[in-house]
């Protein structure tokens, strides 16, 4: 099956270091670590002159929604990180309770493997290393002279087409690549978001505005009963009558937060209590 541009190679002969290289992955993941189905979506790999960015690519169409005078401002959940050319610090984008940016060093030791395979025109060769707690494997191209890849992964002597963890949590397949005359600009959905600029924390911070959310979920809307007329107040569809409701459904919202927590790098995850 091609899952490749025909004429990539001859891309990266004709493209001006001015220019942004852009590469689309299909990314699979799990959001619950014990399910069998994959959600499934495209991210955007953007090597830039000066920086590399990887995000959302529905944000790319919105963000042209928007500009027309829209205003689909969505979040998809998926990983947003952005660094300097040749560096291993990220600046990581979240969406949470807020908006919030945290940087994070994110070196990694590759072992190059002897095995190889081909994918269309291409000899693809393997890698391997560990990293966020979790044992990965990579396919890249050294026809393909950039020391680049999918997320925060880089640093091997050439593109990488092909990356997953060793329980397939988590699987990237470059699927497309781009020539784009001038650097995109993301500053109306990654640098800022829906006009409002990432709060800058210490993920240590995020870890614990995270845990006070989960131990008490229903707090704010618990806060407002007693703001509203007597059976007027709603939540999901269901009429809140007594505040006793809110500790049920504050046990579903926490299983609901635990069961779809399954974070790409596990070194930076936050520890939920577990439930009884």
């Amino acid at each position: 099956m091609k899952i490749y541009t025909i004429l990539l190679l001859i891309f990266f002969t004709t493209l001006s270091k001015a220019q942004t290289h852009r590469f689309i992955y299909e990314y699979k993941f799990k959001p619950d670590s014990s399910a069998t189905d994959y959600r499934n979506v495209n991210m955007a790999l953007d090597i830039n002159p000066k920086d590399v960015k990887f995000y959302h690519y529905e944000n790319i169409i919105n963000d042209s929604l928007n500009k027309k005078g829209g205003r689909n401002y969505n979040w998809n959940g998926t990983p947003a990180v952005k660094r300097n050319k040749n560096s291993y610090q990220n600046t990581n984008y979240e969406m949470m309770m807020d908006y919030f940016s945290y940087t994070t060093e994110d070196k990694m030791d590759w072992k190059l493997e002897n095995e190889t395979k081909t994918s269309g025109q291409y000899t693809l060769q393997k890698a391997t290393t560990d990293f966020g707690g979790r044992h990965w494997t990579a396919w890249f191209c050294k026809d393909v002279n950039i020391s680049e890849g999918p997320y925060k992964f880089r640093g091997l002597p050439g593109l990488i087409f092909e990356l997953n963890d060793n329980k397939d949590n988590f699987i990237f397949k470059l699927v497309k690549s781009q020539k784009l005359e001038k650097t995109y600009d993301t500053s109306d959905f990654l640098e800022v978001f829906g006009g409002k600029k990432p709060l800058n924390v210490k993920i240590a911070d995020l870890h614990k505005m995270m845990l006070q959310f989960y131990n008490d979920p229903m707090k704010e809307l618990r806060e407002k009963f007693d703001d509203v007329p007597p059976g007027t107040f709603q939540v999901g569809g269901t009429k809140i009558t007594s505040k006793d409701q809110f500790k049920e459904m504050a046990k579903v919202m926490q299983n609901h937060i635990a069961k779809n927590y399954n974070p790409l790098d596990l070194t930076n995850a936050v520890k939920y209590p577990v439930m009884n």
